[in-house]
């Protein structure tokens, strides 16, 4: 697990966790981001704001921006 993982993103928001892996409904062990991450104004890889994540081991996270 890798909690408090920093991942730029391309515009401020609330950004929504559409899909884990490791949700109890695919058999994981539930662990998350709480349905969603709002961003901070600290820029990373080459981004200009970023939210940070609890990635959870062999999952796969999808965020999308809420409009």
């Amino acid at each position: 697990e890798r909690p408090d993982y920093r991942i730029g993103v391309p515009q401020a928001g609330h950004w929504s966790e559409v899909l884990n892996t490791d949700a109890a409904i695919y058999g994981g062990g539930n662990r998350g981001n709480m349905g969603g991450r709002q961003t901070q104004a600290a820029p990373s890889h080459g981004q200009p704001v970023s939210i940070s994540v609890t990635i959870p081991p062999l999952a796969v996270l999808f965020f999308t921006l809420d409009q």
